[in-house]
């Protein structure tokens, strides 16, 4: 466990801990072991990490630092919210410039290898995609030599034409993006994060942003992605204040004590801090 810890994130620690569980209590179960080793360990604490905020201008940096080839890549998962394994796995077939739409029909592992279905049916999804977006794709497929015949052919791969492994594009390419940016602790997931929060400020409902994210839950849409900022509690505000404000009572002039409810001055000693 103690090897887990300095390799990977708490969360994931807890999620390989989680699996390696289960596999013990079903030898137990099976009579395959006595007793399973999964007692008394000591997890490390959940992160309470806050993601780097990301708006336009950090979006702009971070695509100036990624170069024209990865570009594309950020803003699929920027614009539109999808995971890694989504944008990785996306086919050239899957694009409909015609509609402005795109299809999530299948995923890929960190590893790029086998590609497989979306997590759950919500995950299998097509999405409004804005113009200038397709656009940038079509650019980005003409770079590659690509046309509406490649169907099959993988929209994001290596240079090669092979799919994408996580590892090395977090490497090579992610990580002196970031730096470069100014944005570092970024994570590619972030992106997810910043989409959905974006949702949410615009004042997209919660069951378009649910459908548009591939959740099955819109507790999750809200509870796990949508960041509070500083934007958000500025407009909270500023709504607040209009309904509730619109023609403020005027009161009379102050003489330092408070008023009860049915307008006596309070005693002194309820003015005592």
């Amino acid at each position: 466990m103690g090897h887990w810890s300095s390799r990977y994130s708490p969360r994931t620690v807890r999620r390989h801990y989680a699996v390696l569980q289960a596999i013990l209590n079903a030898a137990v179960e099976g009579e395959l072991l006595g007793r399973s080793p999964c007692r008394g360990v000591k997890l490390p604490p959940p992160s309470n990490r806050q993601a780097p905020a990301v708006g336009p201008a950090e979006m702009e940096r971070l695509v100036a630092a990624v170069g024209p080839g990865a570009a594309p890549l950020v803003y699929v998962a920027l614009v539109l919210g999808l995971r890694w394994g989504e944008c990785v796995g996306l086919r050239v077939g899957d694009l409909d410039f015609f509609r402005s739409a795109l299809t999530v029909a299948q995923q890929r592992p960190a590893n790029g290898r086998g590609p497989s279905e979306p997590k759950s049916s919500a995950g299998r999804r097509t999405l409004t995609a804005p113009a200038t977006l397709m656009a940038i794709l079509a650019d980005h497929l003409a770079r590659r030599g690509l046309t509406g015949a490649d169907a099959a052919a993988l929209v994001f791969a290596s240079a090669a034409g092979d799919p994408l492994d996580y590892s090395n594009f977090r490497r090579r390419v992610w990580l002196p993006a970031i730096r470069a940016a100014g944005l570092g602790g970024l994570t590619f997931h972030d992106l997810r994060r910043a989409n959905a929060t974006a949702m949410v400020l615009d004042g997209v409902d919660v069951k378009t942003a649910q459908a548009r994210l591939g959740h099955a839950d819109p507790r999750l849409t809200l509870g796990v992605y949508a960041q509070a900022t500083d934007e958000g509690d500025r407009l909270a505000a500023e709504r607040l204040g209009g309904r509730f404000l619109s023609s403020p009572v005027k009161l009379g002039p102050r003489d330092g004590r408070a008023m009860a409810g049915g307008g006596a001055p309070l005693p002194e000693r309820h003015l005592s801090v």
